[in-house]
């Protein structure tokens, strides 16, 4: 390359950094969107609204969209395609950041390259329950039971692809009870339902107020939760990691994302935002009645390390049972 050429790309390159730094400093310019992959009314707008809401007095308005269809694809895909001017941000989840990019033939965005990661707000927990009349009283007792009964237990899930889903086969790989049927519902609640009605013995819901309820009016026993940490609505249910399982992680997310190119400032100045918000102690309690457990010191880092190690976990489960979404 010429000498001119080289000075011209350097010229360009600083004029690009100096553009983003200076529209930085401005940031936001404009009503900041945010949008929620799925329609109004679930648990995403349960915690995207209060972000929101939080946000206003702290970096500026942020108005809050629901671009619903394909399991989150359309409104991840987006922002993905979306200017990097942090005007436009996702709420995404296990299910878009994870499982829609690898079990896509032809996905539109990829979770890595197409993203910034600004933080995780908080998980919630996959559990593991049966009905009252399964012989276990914990873990181990259901894998034992498992074993001796072969073909006598399945687990119902809120449908092919959910991490409930994911959740039954990495419990089926990890005990090697490859018998164990899977029995995909249209939702959770469906597949909770027929669990307390003892139609289907086990199931794989994510723990929320209703099945920590369930739980405790004995329609349901919680065996386990499978996050790496006790969930504190139910601290009394062991993780599945000190009942002896050590890989049995599943657990959805909700985070924060941005186009990439983003400019780190901006990116940085949401993340600091945010973890003031997830500092308040009312907002931890109104984010933990929604039925996650909040992350109040994540960040870029932080996020894109959690959003790493998801992946890869994931990628072998969806690889080894052949999901496809398309």
């Amino acid at each position: 390359m010429k000498r001119r050429d080289l000075l011209g790309l350097g010229l360009a390159i600083l004029s690009g950094q100096a553009f983003r730094s200076a529209h930085a400093q401005r940031y936001p310019e404009r009503p900041i969107r945010l949008i929620v992959p799925f329609p109004p009314g679930g648990v995403n707008d349960a915690i995207g609204r209060p972000w929101a809401d939080r946000m206003r007095n702290l970096i500026g308005t942020v108005v809050v969209e629901n671009i619903g269809g394909a399991g989150g694809a359309l409104g991840a895909s987006s922002v993905a395609r979306a200017q990097p001017d942090g005007h436009t941000l996702l709420l995404g989840s296990g299910g878009t950041q994870v499982i829609i990019p690898a079990a896509t033939n032809h996905a539109q965005y990829d979770p890595l390259r197409d993203f910034d990661q600004i933080a995780i707000l908080g998980v919630t927990a996959v559990s593991i329950a049966v009905h009252p009349a399964v012989p276990a009283r914990n873990l181990m007792e259901l894998v034992a039971y498992g074993k001796a009964n072969p073909g006598k237990l399945s687990y119902g899930s809120a449908g092919s692809g959910t991490m409930t889903h994911l959740a039954g086969e990495l419990f089926k790989s990890l005990t090697g009870m490859s018998d164990l049927v899977h029995i995909p519902y249209r939702g959770a609640g469906l597949a909770i339902t027929d669990a307390i009605s003892g139609h289907v013995p086990m199931v794989m819901p994510n723990i929320t107020g209703q099945v920590i309820e369930l739980h405790k009016a004995g329609k349901l026993r919680l065996l386990a939760v499978t996050t790496p940490e006790r969930v504190s609505g139910v601290p009394e249910i062991p993780t599945a990691i000190e009942a002896g399982m050590p890989a049995m992680v599943a657990q959805n997310f909700a985070g924060l994302f941005a186009p990439v190119r983003t400019p780190k400032p901006i990116i940085e100045q949401i993340a600091q935002a945010t973890r003031t918000v997830m500092s308040d102690p009312d907002f931890q309690l109104m984010f933990r009645a929604s039925g996650f457990e909040p992350h109040v010191d994540s960040g870029p880092e932080k996020a894109r390390r959690f959003l790493d190690e998801e992946i890869a976990r994931w990628m072998p489960i969806i690889k080894a049972i052949g999901l496809r979404l398309d």
